[in-house]
C-alpha cells in the first residue's frame, strides 16, 4: 500500500488522457503524478488532468522526456497557472537541440524558468534550422478502434 512505504509515489508519464488518470485517482494510488503535455492529450488535457488531481491532495510534477522546445513552453504556461504544479522535468540532454532550433530559446536560470512574455506559447521556432534538419516519421501507435474492440 502506498501509505506504507513511507516514499512520495510519482506516476503518469505512459499514461494517456483523464480516463487513465482517474483510476489512480479513485485508488489512491500516487502522491504525485507527471503527465506529459505531449503524451496526454494537450494543454487542455494537462490542465483538467491537474484539476482532477487537486482535490486528492495530489501534486503535479509534468514529465518533459518528449519535449524539447514547443512542448516545453506548453508545459512552463499550464505550469503556470495550476495551483497544484510541484516541479518540472527539464532534461538538460535536449537543450542544445531546443535552443539552436528556438529563435529565443527557453532558458533555465538559477533552477527556474521564467513565463515567456512573447505571443501564444512564448516561443517561435527558427523553420529554416528545422527544414535542413529533416522529417523523421516516427512509425505510428496502434491505437484501438470502436472496430476492433467488437461487441
Amino acid at each position: 500500500m502506498r501509505s506504507e512505504i513511507g516514499v512520495p509515489v510519482v506516476t503518469g508519464e505512459a499514461l494517456y488522457g483523464k480516463a487513465a488518470f482517474r483510476e489512480v485517482f479513485d485508488s489512491r494510488a500516487a502522491d504525485i503524478i507527471n503527465p506529459d503535455v505531449a503524451n496526454c492529450g494537450g494543454i487542455l488535457e494537462l490542465k483538467e488532468i491537474a484539476a482532477m488531481a487537486e482535490p486528492h491532495y495530489v501534486a503535479v510534477s509534468p514529465h518533459n522526456y518528449n519535449s524539447t522546445s514547443v512542448a516545453l513552453a506548453s508545459t512552463v504556461q499550464v505550469s503556470a497557472c495550476i495551483p497544484n504544479f510541484l516541479i518540472t522535468e527539464y532534461f538538460i540532454n535536449f537543450a542544445e537541440k531546443a535552443n539552436d532550433i528556438a529563435v529565443e530559446p527557453i532558458e533555465v536560470k538559477d533552477g527556474y524558468i521564467d513565463l515567456p512574455r512573447a505571443p501564444g506559447l512564448g516561443i517561435e521556432l527558427d523553420e529554416g534550422k528545422l527544414e535542413a534538419e529533416g522529417y523523421f516519421r516516427p512509425p505510428p501507435r496502434g491505437l484501438r478502434t470502436y472496430e476492433e474492440e467488437g461487441p
